[in-house]
């Protein structure tokens, strides 16, 4: 087999012709199958809905060390059109993995490695899907790479870890009741309640040494002819890690609820897309990904630790508290930034991560 065939570059130019939206990456699916059949590996179709998995086996036993790509690309509407555009990097990471891959085979001594190519990850539901599929039941170890935009890390360096927060949204139904301007003693008022639960969610504190946001993004209080005023906030969560999120929740709900019962609208909050969990990494593995960019990039392409927003890799941690996980950042010049339908970025740099992710996983099994 000749690694020339499976060039990161020119696999990411194949992906991105081909987006699709989480669920869907049949052609991507086929895309994956297809490369890892040319490496003559068995591809393993179907998890999470569309995922595919592989493995490349040792000689000795050893640990699963898992190497994990997302392959969904997002939704936007270009001129008044439905669009599909790969604005998040994910034709990269399924490119760097299948890279990857074909430097891996007949390298791995102790153990196995698991490529697995994961859908819907912009859906906050392709790794839990996965998950139940069993994608972690055999695992040891669970590797991830994102390309960064330039904010975050300069092109064509690589950073240890992207230390994404928790992330959510929510969703508040109010319900009240209807009165004449003349009698507003016998309504219940959801604008009023909508304004109330807005200024208490902008009273709530938390510990302000940790990172942490709750904005109200939508209210929709529009009145109909029943007797029931139906209206409808959303709020946008974050946290820095997983207990300031939690606290924050659960402030949100009572500030909410008590804001609402003040002027006799009831309330019901849900988390239609859950919440992601922040990043938790084991920092020994951490400290060990830094040194090997060092080793294979040289010390002054390891950038420093950069942030970013939610990603569901993070809940194979939460499902497998013992999994040891790290999640590298390669620098990529993305602009304008990630979720833009503008998105552009230095695909040559894709190479430094697939260097660097090699030599990740053989420091395990090789």
């Amino acid at each position: 087999m000749d690694t020339k065939d499976f060039d990161v570059v020119a696999m990411r130019t194949d992906l991105h012709q081909i987006p699709e939206l989480g669920f869907n990456e049949h052609k991507t699916s086929d895309y994956v199958a297809a490369k890892l059949k040319e490496m003559g590996l068995e591809p393993i179709r179907g998890i999470g809905g569309t995922g595919v998995v592989a493995y490349i086996d040792g000689t000795e036993p050893g640990p699963t060390v898992m190497l994990r790509a997302d392959m969904d690309a997002l939704p936007f509407v270009i001129d008044g059109k439905d669009a599909c555009i790969h604005a998040c990097g994910h034709d990269s990471h399924t490119a760097m993995v299948l890279a990857t891959a074909a430097k891996l085979i007949g390298h791995v001594k102790k153990g196995r490695v698991k490529l697995f190519f994961q859908p819907a990850e912009e859906t906050l539901f392709g790794a839990l899907k996965s998950y139940d599929d069993g994608v972690l039941d055999d695992v040891d170890y669970a590797f991830g790479a994102h390309v960064r935009p330039i904010q975050d890390i300069p092109d064509g360096t690589v950073c240890a870890a992207v230390r994404h927060t928790s992330s959510t949204f929510c969703i508040v139904e109010l319900k009240g009741k209807v009165a004449h301007g003349s009698r507003p003693h016998l309504g219940a008022s959801v604008v009023e309640a909508a304004v109330l639960a807005t200024n208490a969610v902008n009273s709530i504190w938390v510990n302000p040494n940790k990172a942490w946001s709750a904005k109200v993004t939508s209210i929709d209080c529009a009145s109909t002819a029943t007797n029931i005023i139906p209206g409808k906030m959303i709020l946008d969560i974050r946290a820095q890690d997983n207990e300031t999120m939690n606290e924050l929740l659960e402030k949100l709900k009572t500030a909410i609820t008590n804001a609402c019962a003040c002027v006799n609208v009831t309330c019901e909050i849900t988390f239609p897309g859950g919440v992601i969990p922040a990043a938790v990494y084991d920092e020994d593995l951490v400290d060990q990904v830094r040194k090997t960019i060092g080793e294979v990039l040289g010390e002054d392409k390891v950038a420093k630790d950069c942030g970013g927003g939610g990603e569901d890799f993070h809940y194979f941690k939460q499902k497998k508290p013992e999994l040891h996980a790290a999640y590298i950042g390669v620098g990529t010049g993305v602009t304008p930034g990630l979720h833009d339908p503008r998105m552009t970025m230095n695909p040559v740099s894709l190479r430094n991560g697939v260097k660097v992710l090699e030599r990740l996983i053989l420091n395990v099994v090789g």
